[in-house]
């Protein structure tokens, strides 16, 4: 069974900086788009990230200029650099791989999410 792991989270002030990390038990990341997305309490899962496998990228509006993603398929691994944390930044943070890449918009491939990181950014 292919699982997806996150690591990275933790708490930070504002301002403060975290990088999180994408993994896999098999090589799904190779050749595959990957996104991140993120919930708060009481909202719905949002998009933040996504890279295609040709290094293509997307950001959420609320994010650009401070996120940044990238990958390395010779370690079969994803990050997203988070720069200038805000408390609305405080959320679950999922890693997706699989998904749909369409023109820079990212549609969750259904199975292959990790079971989420936590970010807080304490104001």
């Amino acid at each position: 069974q292919v699982r997806v792991v996150e690591s990275g989270g933790g708490l930070v002030q504002t301002g403060g900086s975290l990088r999180l990390s994408c993994g896999s038990s098999a090589r799904i990341l190779t050749r595959n788009a990957v996104a991140w997305f993120r919930q708060a309490p009481g909202q719905e899962r949002e998009f933040v990230a996504g890279i295609h496998w040709t290094g293509s990228t997307s950001y959420a509006d609320s994010v650009k200029g401070r996120f940044t993603i990238s990958r390395l398929d010779a370690q079969n691994t994803a990050s997203l650099q988070m720069e200038s944390l805000k408390p609305e930044d405080t959320a679950v943070y999922y890693c997706n791989v699989g998904g749909n890449w369409n023109g820079g918009t990212y549609i969750p491939h259904r199975t292959f999410w990790g079971q989420g990181t936590q970010v807080t950014v304490s104001s």
